[in-house]
This record gives C-alpha cells, sequence and structure tokens, in this order.
C-alpha cells in the first residue's frame, strides 16, 4: 500500500514517471507470465486438458503483450525530434492497441480449440499438483490486476489499464478452469470444451474493451468533460475574459496536447492589457495541463441594444433545444435589413440538420422583426457530453 501511496506524488503528465512506471509494470509481467506459463503447461500435460493447456499459452502471449508494454513506453518517453515535434506519447497508445490484440487472438484460438473439444471430448485427468498450479496462477493474476490497476490510476493510463483488465479476466478464466477440472474429477461432467469457450468469450470481450479504450484516443476523441471543465475556470477566471467558444483539443499522448480555443472579450478594452492575460492564460494551461494552447481573441460590443438581442436570440435558440448555445454575436445595420451574426452550437446527432437549424432560427428571428436578417454558422462540440452519475 505504501508503494501506491507515493505512486499518489507522481505527476499524471509526466513522461519520465509513465515511461518509469509502464517499464517496471512490463518487466514485472514478463517474469511472472513467463513463470505461469510454465506451470500451467506443466498441468496442461498432466491432465490432458486443451482448456489449461490453451489458458498457458494465454499467459505466454501475455509475457508477449508485457515486452510490447515495456518498449511502448520507452518510446513513448522519448523526446520530440524534427520528425515528430510534438512527441512519441501515442506509442504508449499504440502498445495498449496491440496489447488488445493479443487478448483478441488468444479469445479466437481458444474459442476455436474449445469448440473442437466439445465435439470431440476427451477424458480430463484430475491431479493435486494441477490444481494447486491453477490455484497459484489466480492468486498471481489477482495481485497483477491490483498491480497493474494501481500504475494505471496513478499516471491515468489506458495501456496500464488495458493490462490489469487482462489480469482480471486471466484471474476469472483460470477459476472457471480449476472449477472444471474439479467437476470432472468429482462429478464425472464433460465440461472442458464449454469451460474453455466460457474462456474464450470473456476474453474477446476484455480485449474488445481495452481495444476501444486505445482506439478512441488514436482516432481523436472529445475532451473529457472535467478536463473542459477545469479549462472554462482557469480562463473565466481572469479579468477581461467574457467567454469562450471553439475549443478544439488535439492529444499527442500523455502530457502531449495542443489546444485552440476563441476567448471573448470587451471591443472597448486596452489590447496590449488583453493579450497579456491572454500570454498568462496559455501559461498557466501549459503548467497545469501540460497542452500547449494557442487562444484567439473575439472583440464583442457590449451595447445595450446588442445585449439584448443577444439574449433575444439566445432564448430562441434554448427554444428549439436547452442543448443549443450561440457565441460570436454581432450586428451590422445597412439601409435595407440589420445583419445578425452568430454562432450556434448544436450537438453530434441532432434531431435536425444544420441547415434545417439554420431555417428554424432565422424564420423564429425574422418574428422580432421584418428588417432581421440571420447570418448563422453552425458549429458542432469537441468536449465530451458529461454522463450522468
Amino acid at each position: 500500500m505504501s508503494f501506491f501511496l507515493r505512486l499518489g506524488n507522481l505527476e499524471p503528465q509526466d513522461p519520465e514517471a509513465r515511461r518509469r512506471c509502464g517499464i517496471l509494470s512490463g518487466g514485472i509481467g514478463i517474469a511472472l507470465n513467463l513463470l505461469l506459463f510454465g506451470g500451467k503447461l506443466t498441468a496442461g500435460i498432466l491432465t490432458a486438458s486443451i482448456a489449461i493447456t490453451a489458458d498457458a499459452f494465454n499467459n505466454l502471449s501475455d509475457a508477449a503483450s508485457s515486452v510490447v508494454t515495456l518498449v511502448g513506453f520507452r518510446l513513448a518517453g522519448r523526446e520530440a525530434d524534427e520528425e515528430h515535434p510534438f512527441g512519441h506519447g501515442r506509442m504508449e497508445y499504440l502498445a495498449g492497441l496491440a496489447v488488445a490484440m493479443l487478448i483478441l487472438l488468444v479469445g479466437v484460438e481458444l474459442a476455436q480449440s474449445s469448440l473442437q473439444k466439445i465435439i470431440h471430448p476427451e477424458p480430463v485427468s484430475f491431479s493435486v499438483l494441477s490444481a494447486g498450479i491453477l490455484s497459484a496462477s489466480i492468486l498471481v493474476k489477482l495481485w497483477m490486476f491490483w498491480f497493474n490497476r494501481g500504475l494505471s490510476r496513478a499516471i491515468r493510463s489506458a495501456a496500464l489499464a488495458a493490462t490489469a483488465a487482462d489480469s482480471l479476466s486471466d484471474a476469472a478464466a483460470t477459476g472457471t478452469l480449476l472449477l472444471g477440472l474439479l467437476a470432472g474429477h468429482f462429478l464425472k461432467l464433460p465440461l472442458d470444451g464449454w469451460l474453455g469457450l466460457a474462456v474464450a468469450l470473456f476474453i474477446l470481450r476484455t480485449g474488445w474493451g481495452a481495444a476501444k479504450d486505445t482506439v478512441d484516443p488514436l482516432l481523436g476523441r472529445a475532451m473529457d468533460p472535467e478536463l473542459a471543465a477545469d479549462i472554462d475556470r482557469i480562463v473565466l477566471g481572469h479579468e477581461y475574459i467574457l467567454g469562450i467558444h471553439d475549443l478544439v483539443y488535439h492529444d499527442y499522448g500523455p502530457g502531449r496536447a495542443m489546444m485552440s480555443l476563441h476567448a471573448e472579450v470587451p471591443a472597448d478594452a486596452d489590447f496590449l492589457e488583453v493579450h497579456d492575460v491572454i500570454d498568462h492564460i496559455e501559461r498557466e494551461l501549459k503548467a497545469r495541463h501540460h497542452i500547449e494552447t494557442s487562444i484567439h481573441m473575439d472583440p464583442v460590443v457590449r451595447d445595450g441594444r446588442t445585449e439584448m438581442l443577444r439574449g433575444q436570440v439566445a432564448g430562441i435558440a434554448r427554444e428549439l433545444d436547452p442543448a443549443l448555445t450561440i457565441h460570436d454575436f454581432r450586428i451590422t445595420a445597412g439601409p435595407i435589413h440589420t445583419n445578425l451574426v452568430f454562432d450556434v452550437v448544436v450537438p453530434y446527432g441532432f434531431a435536425l440538420s444544420d441547415s434545417e437549424v439554420r431555417g428554424r432560427l432565422s424564420e423564429e428571428i425574422k418574428k422580432l422583426s421584418d428588417r432581421y436578417f440571420s447570418v448563422i454558422q453552425v458549429d458542432h462540440s469537441y468536449v465530451e457530453k458529461q454522463k450522468a452519475p
């Protein structure tokens, strides 16, 4: 426990801390999984059990996964260079994906062997030594789950979370095999093939979840809502900042990210002072979240008429759907009509198309005055929705 208390003092986004944790997890995983492979292979030969033998090779693949984890974290810790100016942090995600692919491969192979055993059942021998090896394997895998889960939480690593999930699935799989061995011996039930198939399905489910957790950041997932909320708090906590929008986040690996956003500032403010504030915000986000940030200043007119119309248009958007918000609102007056220019943020998967949203808003704004002409830009949020508790 004291080990994880010390881990609690780590900076999760520190590349060197992540590298050390990844190497530690990989080294321990290689040693223990090779030991378990030897023990289970012996047990599988003694019992003539296809399920136990397959589980032994599952541990051998786990050892290979640990090699991938170790190498992946070492590569992820490399500094930026001319060819990779944003560093090599995504190697950690690739390592996690490789681990997930190995888990899926083992699941498919085990399913095939188990189906053959179901079609052509063979007797399984029982020995106290084999039962003892399987029991010891369960305890070792539970410890590895606890250890890797602690590391993954300390540095918020999807790759180590995948390794922890794999260890837990291995413990459950081996436990199922042990029960099948005992049932076959004492109850004379031919469960070896069926239990092997159940283990295979469990492994496939684990591999699919691990793959999704590592593929999402590689594809470019939405920003975490808690991170987005903290960024809002930091930026809006400074003088002159009236609002923020168009926040775009690019993840190049843990501790290596870039972000851009638009900050609304008073149009009549001293822009040299505002520029100093913007520079300070960018440095603060870099220090707190390791995010290289570029902030675009949007001047906002705050006269009475603009504020009144902004409020009316925002209300119209909310009536169409409470999830809709507007920003960059401005008025351009002309001799015949007045342009109301603004952006509206529409959630992904919204019931109306972008053109339908523009049409509905324009119709309602026309009801305020025939002179109003709407110029609407539809945006989509890059921030993940906050999940209900």
